[in-house]
């Protein structure tokens, strides 16, 4: 196994983490020189808020670890493409590489529909190698949202059959 593998799969430990309270099964951590020093998993239906993004969580540890904005050195593993927020967060935090499990074709920053994370006229780049453990990590979301799909039908119909009742 080689190290982006077995990072991943700590990123991968995080989306199980988003996926047993119910959110969209995206997990991410940062390491520095061998070592994770940030973690974070989806909590937007939880927490409430557009920005409880598993990378923004990540990178806000990251930088009271490192006690900086600054992860010049460090690499992010995401289980899922960062979308816009996250991408520029990505810049932002000056992060030497991203390394991503399964590529979002809907809302993709780094590749998919934009590359915010290799803009020339950005004054930072960030390294992209995609598709480590993406089967893993596709799987991880096929299996959240077709659970979600028979969840939501069975409540549908336990709410008409409700209203036949009440009717």
């Amino acid at each position: 196994m080689t190290d982006d593998e077995r990072f991943m799969k700590q990123a991968i430990t995080q989306a199980k983490k988003a996926s047993r309270i119910g959110e969209v099964p995206i997990g991410c951590v940062i390491v520095y020189e061998g070592k994770v020093i940030g973690r974070g998993y989806n909590r937007r239906t939880t927490d409430k808020s557009t920005l409880a993004h598993a990378e923004i969580a990540a990178i806000k540890k990251a930088t009271k670890v490192m006690g900086d904005w600054r992860l010049e050195d460090c690499t992010l593993y995401v289980t899922l493409e960062p979308c816009p927020m996250c991408a520029g967060a990505i810049v932002q935090s000056r992060m030497k590489r991203c390394v991503i499990g399964t590529m979002s074709p809907k809302s993709g920053c780094a590749g998919s529909i934009l590359n915010l994370l290799d803009e020339p006229q950005f004054n930072h780049q960030v390294e992209i190698e995609s598709g480590v453990l993406a089967d893993e990590c596709s799987d991880i979301l096929k299996v959240f949202f077709k659970e979600l799909r028979v969840k939501v039908k069975a409540e549908r119909e336990l709410e008409k059959r409700a209203e036949e009742i009440d009717s």
